[in-house]
């Protein structure tokens, strides 16, 4: 299994994940994943952070994960050495102190050329289940999503109104950014989940969705910026869309 990392020292990892690559088994599906790299790589992890417990009541081993991306999605992660550095890592996660910047292809052309998303984020009640937003106040936490458009454009051969947008999530619920852009008409590119009647575009076979940066304050209290470079898929659809 090929993946680059981007950084490391004694206590932690930053790495790009790959689009189609799991994080950790999903407690129903047997498949190659992050986790399944860092056990072969890195044996000293095993033990350190939390482990999952699925929906099935599996509890599945997590070493080192401090956070997630989804399966599609490509990008930053960091990976914890440590059970200090787990701690430290996971607080800013939950407090809201990393900062995570992603970019998006998305189908149409937003009014604005910046704005926040602020609606919460709960479960659709018919199956299959799936995450919906509202903008009514209710039991649900809000999610908060800050957006910009880089570049406006259109695909020549579908005639779709494509723009390209960079991210700024604040909160970290699941799906947050494909379900906040749905839920403003602007869903991402090939996302077969939220964008089920659009066809994909530009060559995309998976949401045009990435993990561009992370700045987080490492261990030793120096505050650090991680990226990692637009994929191949991205490169070339925006080079397409461009021309």
């Amino acid at each position: 299994m090929d993946i680059e990392i981007l950084h490391e020292n004694n206590d932690m990892l930053a790495i790009d994940k790959p689009a189609g690559l799991i994080v950790h088994f999903d407690g129903r599906n047997e498949e190659p994943s992050v986790v399944d790299w860092i056990e072969e790589k890195y044996p000293d992890i095993k033990g350190v952070g939390e482990d999952w417990l699925s929906p099935q009541g599996v509890s599945v081993p997590r070493p080192g994960i401090v956070h997630r991306l989804d399966k599609t999605t490509s990008g930053v992660m960091v990976i914890a050495k440590n059970e200090k550095a787990f701690r430290h890592l996971k607080e800013q996660f939950q407090n809201r102190e990393a900062k995570k910047i992603y970019d998006a292809l998305v189908y149409g052309h937003p009014k604005e050329d910046s704005g926040v998303i602020e609606a919460e984020i709960g479960r659709t009640k018919k199956k299959p289940r799936k995450w919906i937003a509202t903008f009514a106040h209710g039991k649900t936490r809000a999610a908060i999503t800050e957006w910009e458009v880089l570049g406006r454009y259109a695909d020549s051969e579908s005639g779709e109104e494509v723009a390209h947008i960079q991210l700024e999530p604040k909160t970290g619920r699941t799906h947050q950014i494909r379900v906040h852009l749905k839920a403003i008409h602007h869903p991402i590119v090939c996302d077969h989940i939220y964008a089920v009647y659009k066809k994909c575009i530009l060559g995309f076979e998976r949401p045009a969705l990435h993990a561009r940066s992370l700045t987080l304050r490492l261990p030793s209290g120096e505050t650090q910026v991680f990226e990692a470079p637009l994929p191949e898929d991205f490169l070339i659809a925006l080079q397409k869309i461009r021309a």
